[in-house]
């Protein structure tokens, strides 16, 4: 376990490290989730593993803090993230993010290219959503308002995310989950959608096929996104489906490294 101060108040950011080559591979977890309990099975695989790798957790989940003063919209978790990996002395890592983590792992590329060379998006948000109180997800938490999430509003989500996903969430904080969905739910000005089609880099996005297509995925495809639908899995992936998970980030990762940008 690592870490790195990423505020002005030196909260930290925490992740697992497997030592191993260049260039470094970056997993990045969902909303209310935590790398090492998403990705450790396909990172140690061995059609993946033998890269240096960190699985960390964003600020206000796993084992990273939970500040409250920290707004967490998908902007400053990417900051936040940024300096943990300059701080690991991480460049050009190839990124693998699910979900929220996508979203934030597409706005760090877009601020900081320096410091990612490839993505590999899981079922990620690409688009704002409307808050819907019969959703799950962050949809359902922005129904609410911050005093009524943090004064109980936050048992009616542990009752039904079921408890897999709530072994997870409730390590994140309170303050930090609920502004989370709130910010991935509003989503970014231009949209996720919008700055992953202007990146330059190789970007490969996985969905279950049982989702049907992609919205918006030919002009996805027209930018040189690759979108891959898995079978047999719903939207955590690489735990539902890990074997066609893992086929379909090694073959997203492989070919040469692109040439290094500037930071």
């Amino acid at each position: 376990m690592r870490s790195a101060a990423v505020t002005a108040g030196n909260d930290r950011i925490r992740w697992v490290e497997l030592p191993g080559r260049e260039p470094t591979r970056v997993y990045v977890h969902g909303l209310g989730a935590t790398s090492p309990a998403y990705f450790t099975q396909v990172a140690v695989d061995p059609r993946l593993s033998g890269h240096r790798s960190l699985l960390i957790d964003l600020l206000g989940h796993g084992h990273s803090d939970r500040p409250t003063g920290f707004d967490y919209t998908l902007e400053s978790h990417a900051e936040a993230l940024a300096a943990a990996l300059r701080s690991a002395d991480v460049g050009h890592a190839e990124v693998i993010a699910h979900s929220m983590g996508g979203s934030v792992a597409i706005v760090l590329a877009s601020r900081h290219p320096g410091l990612v060379s490839r993505l590999v998006l899981i079922d990620s948000n690409l688009d704002p959503i409307p808050p819907d109180a019969a959703a799950l997800g962050s949809s359902g938490i922005a129904a609410h308002t911050e005093e009524e999430f943090l004064a109980g509003g936050w048992e009616s989500v542990r009752d039904r995310v079921g408890a897999h996903w709530w072994s997870t969430m409730r390590l994140a904080g309170r303050e930090a989950l609920y502004r989370s969905a709130v910010n991935l739910a509003r989503g970014t000005v231009p949209t996720m959608r919008e700055l992953l089609i202007g990146l330059k880099i190789p970007r490969t996005y996985m969905l279950p096929e049982a989702d049907g297509p992609l919205p918006g995925a030919d002009a996805l495809a027209e930018a040189g996104v690759s979108v891959v639908r898995i079978p047999d899995c719903g939207h955590n992936i690489m735990l539902d489906n890990p074997e066609a998970f893992v086929r379909a980030t090694e073959e997203a990762l492989a070919g040469p490294v692109p040439a290094e940008r500037g930071a």
